[in-house]
């Protein structure tokens, strides 16, 4: 059976993952100069749903969970979260990081955050789409302008790429009303938190958001979010800087 013709009588040999996405960077350049898309992949989100709604109904907690936000009160079922995510299996992370001030963004993203968005969730989606996979990708509804047609460009470009259906089907949604997105969010958010504190860009860390990113870490078992790193189930990019890449050129002649 070929990739590309896959049949409804294929369905059991079909996978059918779903795709949450969010970011994390987009407000002014100047406090937020690092710009992080990450995406939670799984096959069956009931399991680690179920298990969000009873640490959610365990602690009486009924408030959105973003990494933003994060307080002394919401940080203990932020954490429980956190462990349930890594108690869960066949759940995949993956995410990509840039400077907004490296040229590359610049001239590659024509510094449009927006643009940036749609572009690496795309690339970000293409690199965990698997043969057999037909994929259902949930994003945040993060404000954007009039022109932005997100879900539409992904769908088409995808499954033109890939000559088949590949994505069923792309949907922003509001994170206050999808548990997953705003585990996303809390991923994401902690790596975009240690590039900023790496940076001395926050001068009054919070203490809440600074323990449970290094929760984060103890769990991947890294000692910084700031690299590249990769296991089984995770996949942390961060986009080489101008002096890295101006000397990979220089080395190859270009």
């Amino acid at each position: 059976m070929a990739e590309n013709n896959l049949t409804i009588k294929d369905f059991r040999q079909i996978w059918t993952p779903f795709c949450f996405l969010d970011e994390s960077g987009t407000l002014d350049q100047k406090s937020q100069p690092y710009f992080t898309v990450g995406m939670v992949k799984v096959s069956q989100p009931y399991f680690l749903q179920q298990k969000i709604r009873y640490i959610r109904e365990k602690n009486q907690f009924w408030w959105e969970v973003k990494f933003n936000d994060l307080n002394k009160a919401k940080l203990p079922v932020a954490l429980e979260i956190l462990s349930a995510l890594f108690a869960t299996h066949s759940i995949h992370f993956s995410s990509y990081s840039i400077d907004k001030r490296s040229k590359y963004f610049k001239e590659n993203y024509h510094s449009d955050p927006f643009f940036a968005y749609e572009q690496i969730a795309q690339e970000l989606i293409k690199g965990n789409l698997r043969k057999n996979e037909v994929l259902t990708v949930l994003a945040d509804n993060v404000v954007s302008p009039k022109r932005s047609r997100f879900e539409v460009n992904i769908k088409n470009r995808i499954n033109n790429e890939f000559s088949r259906l590949a994505i069923a089907g792309v949907c922003r949604l509001d994170s206050r009303s999808n548990d997953l997105l705003q585990l996303t969010d809390l991923l994401v958010g902690s790596i975009n938190y240690e590039l900023l504190i790496n940076e001395k860009l926050i001068p009054l860390p919070s203490q809440a958001k600074m323990y449970f990113k290094e929760q984060f870490k103890r769990n991947l078992g890294v000692s910084t979010l700031t690299s590249n790193f990769r296991n089984y189930g995770f996949n942390i990019h961060h986009h080489k800087p101008d002096g890295f890449l101006a000397k990979m050129k220089k080395a190859i002649g270009q």
